[in-house]
């Protein structure tokens, strides 16, 4: 599809229109802007720890099509947070201290699962503790 780039005016009341493409802009990313790069050499440990103390929240999880995941992200949507997902292996995972995936961190401190994420929300808790790590705006 053409989109108009520019519209100027030209002698005799006639208008000259330049239909062409503009060149395609790199994508703009929704959640942090911090680089997902890797360092072949990091460690599994200093990887995940940099990733938490990078990231205001962050989920850890095994498949981007893990339905709890996907419900984790879905109810923090709902209170206007867009969380950073990360997929790890067993090896990445047993470095979280955490006992199974996905695992949720906010402010660089471990919330839990599916079910203590739910329950500090239903607590009344959650907003507050986004507000104060800076992941959302009073």
């Amino acid at each position: 599809m053409k989109t108009m780039q520019s519209l100027r005016n030209c002698s005799n009341d006639t208008v000259s229109l330049d239909l062409t493409i503009p060149p395609p802009q790199p994508p703009v990313s929704s959640s942090s802007s911090t680089s997902l790069s890797f360092d072949e050499e990091e460690t599994s440990e200093s990887k995940i720890g940099r990733l938490i103390s990078e990231h205001p929240v962050i989920i850890f999880t095994r498949s981007s099509s893990c339905c709890m995941c996907h419900v984790m992200k879905k109810l923090l949507s709902t209170v206007g947070v867009h969380p950073t997902v990360i997929e790890i292996d067993d090896e990445e995972i047993a470095c979280l201290a955490v006992e199974a995936a996905p695992a949720l961190f906010i402010g660089g401190s471990c919330v839990g699962g599916f079910e203590s994420l739910v329950a500090l929300h239903l607590s009344g808790h959650l907003v507050p503790r986004l507000v104060e790590v800076g992941a959302l705006w009073a």
